[in-house]
């Protein structure tokens, strides 16, 4: 077995016949030992490639085979929502825009039915992504029947009064109803529930919905915690006779797979042993200096490639945190001149609601102008100029507090991070250069939800190891030394609502 690696073109030999490839006629028995750098090439220039620094501290998970599968885990307990999309005194009930109820039908003790679709799909808990339209579920999509309905249950409902605001953002009061059967065969998208009123009302109300005539539709646009949360209907316990035994059951499956795969980056140097030993001036040793350049190269291509990299089978590329995040995460804008601190603010509110995203382990990368942006509406400056005193009658009483706050700076991992104190919590902000010019402002990771996976098996590591030989080009005669730096790795990206960005 040979161990021979190509690093250049064909070359026409002396006899004329191109059968001399530069690189093929290395010394076996020296290319055959690695000389594994691992995080080695991540020490130099660290400033420069904060991504990659952070994934080969913090994010890296070797894979034995180049095609790799994962799982993602999303949770149901916060789930058990879903919106009422039809209403009657009988199970036939039809889809309908009238939300009004009388409160005949709603009183005590009374029987009512409800047909209920919800926003997600059942196999894998997935549900819509902000401004994310790509793989988007509108209410009783398929797959999205809500399997969760129990007899038991007892149910919260939101009503306001009949025709007063069509706009149902800001609920009057609430129904309590108990689930007395539950039909999952009627209708293969819903449930039709059969219910008693337990918490009735006393004049007509309108259900909660997104007007007058329509039920909720579309939810991927919409901000849960102001127009979606006020339509949900929920599980608010349960309520049993005494001696009544065991109740029914069910199970979620919270479970769903992507795949990856590896790709190999490859940087190459050669240099005949009278120019290693020449001594030059200003810096002596040319092969250790273009070495040192090689090294950070090789480095700055793998950043590149774990930024803007594109899952392609074809070409055997992996998959680029702006690539999947664009394609399948949060979406926000920001335009500097016109984004206001309390705007921004709204934004971490939708990325950062801990019914679908409760990770605390979020980097923001940033793009250079988006940088100082930050800092700008953080600093005292900003705080000086745009909020005032707390007066009264012409009598100084106090300070206004400010939402967005620079908190300090410090270092993680050798990489500058400044932390930027909002409601929810610290912001983690890092320059990024590589988005410099890019059409992303920033790039919210959550690390626990990325891997860097580099290549490991059978005793071989293909995560950047070096390979020196020896090449003899038959035309002169002259011995070269060839090094090449090889790494084979692949990007995992899960969570897709844990990720977003601000374009």
């Amino acid at each position: 077995m040979s161990d021979m690696i190509a690093i250049g073109a064909t070359v026409d030999n002396a006899a004329g016949a191109a059968d001399v490839r530069l690189g093929t006629a290395l010394d076996t028995g020296v290319l055959r030992r690695k000389y594994n750098f691992g995080d080695r090439v991540s020490e130099l220039m660290i400033s420069q490639d904060p991504f990659f620094r952070f994934l080969s501290k913090v994010a890296k998970k070797p894979t034995n085979d180049p095609q790799f599968k994962f799982t993602e885990r999303r949770g149901s307990w916060h789930k058990r929502y879903a919106y009422s999309t039809a209403h009657g005194v009988n199970a036939s009930v039809a889809d309908t825009g009238d939300a009004t109820v009388d409160a005949t039908y709603l009183s005590d003790g009374k029987t009512y039915y409800f047909k209920m679709g919800t926003d997600y799909k059942s196999a894998g808990n997935i549900q819509n992504i902000y401004g994310q339209s790509n793989g988007a579920f509108s209410v009783g999509a398929a797959g999205t029947q809500p399997k969760f309905f129990l007899p038991g249950q007892v149910l919260k409902f939101n009503y306001r009064a009949a025709d007063e605001d069509s706009a149902f953002t800001v609920p009057t009061g609430y129904v309590l109803v108990k689930v007395i059967s539950v039909d999952l065969t009627s209708v293969e998208t819903h449930a039709i529930l059969r219910t008693e009123v337990i918490k009735g009302v006393d004049t007509a109300q309108d259900l909660m919905w997104a007007s007058e005539t329509a039920p909720v539709a579309q939810t991927y646009d919409a901000v849960i915690q102001n127009d979606l949360e006020p339509k949900r209907s929920y599980v608010v316990g349960t309520v049993y006779d005494k001696g009544t035994g065991y109740p029914e059951t069910w199970a979620d499956q919270p479970f769903s797979t992507a795949q990856g795969q590896t790709q190999i980056w490859k940087t190459a140097m050669a240099m005949d042993n009278t120019d290693r030993a020449t001594e030059l001036r200003y810096e002596k040793n040319e092969w250790a200096r273009i070495w040192k350049d090689k090294l950070i190269e090789h480095k700055w291509d793998i950043e590149q490639s774990c930024l803007f990299g594109h899952f392609d089978t074809t070409y055997r590329t992996t998959e680029g945190a702006v690539d999947f995040i664009t394609n399948y995460g949060n979406v926000f804008s920001l335009t500097h001149s016109t984004k206001t601190a309390d705007e921004f603010l709204d934004d971490m509110s939708s990325y950062l609601d801990p019914r679908y995203n409760n990770g605390k382990a979020t980097l923001f990368f940033c793009d250079t102008a988006t940088y100082n942006w930050l800092h700008k509406i953080g600093g005292d400056s900003y705080f000086a100029n745009n909020v005032g005193s707390i007066k009264d009658g012409g009598t100084l009483v106090g300070r206004a507090n400010v939402d967005i706050r620079l908190a300090g700076k410090k270092r993680i991992f050798g990489v500058d991070v400044t932390t930027i104190s909002t409601v929810y919590g610290d912001m983690n902000v890092v320059r990024n250069v590589h988005l410099d010019g890019s059409s992303v402002k920033i790039l919210a990771i959550n690390m626990n939800y990325v891997k860097y996976r580099p290549l490991v098996g059978n005793g071989i590591n293909r995560d950047t190891s070096v390979y020196v030989g020896v090449q003899t080009l038959e035309n002169s005669g002259v011995d070269r030394r060839v090094d090449l730096i090889q790494t084979e790795a692949g990007m995992e990206f899960s969570m897709p609502e844990c990720h977003a960005y601000w374009a």
